[in-house]
């Protein structure tokens, strides 16, 4: 819950704010890459690879409205957290 709260902290835009497209990308991020180190000890756990896909579709779509809705912000967070774009 510490590292939500600091993720959330990291890449809020207002005092207030948990549910920006920024903060969305990044909790997502965080748990892809949590995800992606289970997997690659639990090689046969297909249920979580399942949830590891439709979390990485989720983060795309997120992107894809914030680079329509604004180019500027969509490139800020592509170079935070270092995405391949």
């Amino acid at each position: 819950m510490e590292a939500k709260a600091g993720v959330i902290e990291q890449y809020r835009i207002h005092t207030k704010d948990t549910g920006s497209p920024e903060v969305q990308i990044a909790l997502l991020s965080e748990r892809i890459n949590y995800v992606t180190t289970h997997l690659q000890s639990h090689a046969k756990d297909h249920a979580s690879r399942r949830g590891l896909i439709m979390m990485v579709n989720k983060r795309r779509r997120l992107l894809d409205y914030l680079n329509r809705r604004d180019p500027d912000r969509y490139r800020e967070i592509v170079a935070r957290l270092s995405l391949r774009k």
